[in-house]
């Protein structure tokens, strides 16, 4: 039983960085603000003219809301039309509609991790408070995770800073059966690659910030009740 208790004290501790990087991931894919910065940030509706599709702010924001909608829909393929020269467009080519259901698909492979992690970390946290009675022994946990969190996040921000190009390219090697990442058409002047540059350090800085939050709450708790066993 101590073999077993160990092995799933570390496999909670390596939870922590799933869960919070898949939360602060799924937090970014969903975040219409954060398409709205990369879109003003890299001057998306100039891109967007300079290739021949003349788009609103307000059209734009929607075109990102409808592709927030179909990643969490239960559609296969994206259909997005919008007016071009007076006339109903469909706006992706049938590659780049492949590439987005690969995109969604890897979404929803991160909001599958999201739940398998946080559904054992709420067990394990449960089985610590109310079975064994030991909070103590959560509060490492969550700070050994936290630490953990804190090492990855900083070699993949520095990575990001850095590197982003290089990584960037082996990432769709890795995850996509398929070159049409590349595709010609207007996914990549509303997706530039640097917006995906800030995507990823506003995750990595999210998920940092989440594991200062779990670390210093439990740090806090192992301090009281230490000067609490003192006194």
């Amino acid at each position: 039983m101590r073999i077993l208790g160990i092995a799933a004290k570390w496999l909670f501790i390596l939870c922590v960085p799933i869960l919070l990087l898949t939360a602060s991931l799924a937090g970014a894919a969903n975040s219409l603000r954060l398409y709205e910065y990369g879109a003003e940030t890299y001057n998306v509706s100039q891109r967007l003219a300079d290739a021949g599709l003349e788009l609103t702010d307000s059209e734009i924001k929607q075109v990102y809301a409808d592709l927030i909608s179909y990643f969490n829909s239960n559609k296969e393929n994206v259909n997005i039309t919008v007016v071009k020269n007076g006339e109903p467009f469909n706006l992706f080519t049938p590659e780049e509609t492949i590439h987005f259901r690969d995109v969604k698909g890897l979404i929803w492979l991160d909001y599958w991790l999201l739940l398998g992690t946080l559904v054992y970390a709420l067990a394990y946290a449960g089985v610590s408070l109310f079975r064994w009675r030991d909070r103590r022994g959560l509060a490492w946990g969550l700070i050994g995770g936290g630490g953990i969190t804190l090492a990855l996040m900083l070699a993949f921000g520095l990575g990001t800073v850095f590197g982003f190009g290089d990584l960037f390219y082996q990432f769709h090697l890795v995850f996509f059966t398929n070159p049409y990442w590349s595709a010609e058409g207007f996914m990549l002047k509303l997706f530039p690659e640097d917006f995906f540059r800030d995507a990823a350090l506003f995750c990595a800085l999210t998920t940092v910030g989440l594991a200062i939050i779990l670390g210093g709450a439990s740090g806090g708790y192992l301090l009281v009740s230490r000067r609490r066993a003192k006194s």
